[in-house]
């Protein structure tokens, strides 16, 4: 209890941080959230080709409730992302990954956790973007030897695919909720930064200051989820997915959820198939290498000598507006100029990774 109340309780924290702050604790609310809703939606799945479905289908139409349940693991998916690239943004522009090494490195680990579990779990409604998806994913993995067949349990996406993808997507979210305990306590060793980038010793409780401002995020929040959940106001998935699959039948366009389109973007604009998946894991593994970077006197020094908007915030505009633009390229058609504009948006995205690296 001593413990507990030191990181809920009296954990000190800045009072200079603002509302950016708050996207963690509302990414721990929505990882809670995934856990509970797909606990209640596994009771009712059936992780069988024939039956998979129908057996969503099911849990919408006859089950009690079944469609709040359902439709609120949908839009919390894309809760989690929306506060995850928020949360990773506001790490870098205030170079939170200068003296928050461990605490980057585990926060970006449950990233890679979190697209494994979202992808898995796009899968399992077992409907045509569902399959061809699932299809197309997982032959990017093919110059992995074995690879392939040990993941799908053969050469093609079937029943041993759907029911290993289930596993995998019912026990990585709770690998990913002990991670994101180690990445709190992480934090709170070290304490968490405030906008000026100093150490400074004007500092508060946790509770009640910060947590009243965290119930503030969550209300807003809750809010958005339910409005979503009840009306749909945002087309968040593809309506082909509401559609069985059919093996024959190709859709015009293998469109990914949201959260995945600038990646897919990466793999749909440069023509070789292992060339794209290298890049789109080089793309995520360079932000690792950040926390190898531990110049924070001279990163002190350009904050006072360029304000806030010093050279990391500059590069870090331009990451986020190349990632934008990725995931609106993303979503097109594969005609010459989209795949134009998502080569010259990803050669934009990686440069701007690497210009990191200059502080």
């Amino acid at each position: 209890m001593s413990q507990v109340r030191s990181h809920l309780q009296s954990y000190p924290c800045p009072t200079n941080i603002n509302f950016l702050w708050n996207f963690g604790f509302l990414l721990g609310i929505s990882f809670v959230l995934q856990i509970v809703t797909g606990l209640l939606l596994a009771s009712r799945y059936t992780s069988e080709i024939t039956q998979a479905f129908a057996s969503v289908q099911h849990i919408i139409r006859e089950v009690s409730f079944g469609w709040e349940f359902r439709f609120l693991h949908a839009t919390g998916a894309s809760c989690v992302f929306f506060c995850l690239f928020l949360h990773i943004l506001r790490a870098l522009v205030f170079s939170s990954y200068t003296y928050l090494c461990i605490t980057w490195v585990s926060g970006l680990i449950i990233y890679f956790i979190s697209i494994a579990t979202g992808f898995l779990g796009y899968v399992l409604p077992w409907g045509q973007m569902s399959f061809w998806g699932a299809t197309v994913i997982c032959n990017l993995l093919s110059p992995i030897p074995y690879l392939v067949t040990w993941l799908l349990g053969g050469f093609y996406v079937d029943h041993p695919t759907l029911r290993r993808f289930f596993v995998l997507h019912f026990v990585l979210p709770f690998v990913a909720l002990i991670l994101v305990v180690l990445h709190i306590f992480y934090l709170h060793l070290n304490g968490s930064n405030n906008p000026l980038g100093t150490e400074t010793a004007l500092k508060i409780p946790f509770y009640p200051h910060m947590l009243s401002t965290d119930a503030k995020g969550v209300n807003y929040l809750m809010l958005l989820l339910l409005v979503q959940s009840f009306f749909g106001f945002m087309e968040l998935s593809h309506p082909d997915n509401n559609i069985p699959v059919n093996r024959f039948v190709t859709p015009l366009q293998i469109v990914p959820e949201w959260y995945f389109l600038a990646y897919y973007a990466i793999l749909k604009v440069i023509p070789s198939k292992t060339g794209g998946m290298f890049v789109f894991i080089g793309s995520i593994l360079l932000l690792l290498l950040l926390s190898e970077i531990r110049g924070l006197s001279s990163l002190v020094l350009l904050r006072q000598q360029f304000s806030q908007r010093n050279c990391a915030t500059s590069w870090t505009i331009v990451y986020c507006y190349s990632f934008i633009a990725l995931i609106i390229v993303g979503a097109q058609l594969p005609q010459e100029v989209f795949v134009t504009y998502g080569r010259f948006f990803t050669i934009i995205y990686l440069v701007s990774t690497f210009s990191l690296f200059k502080l």
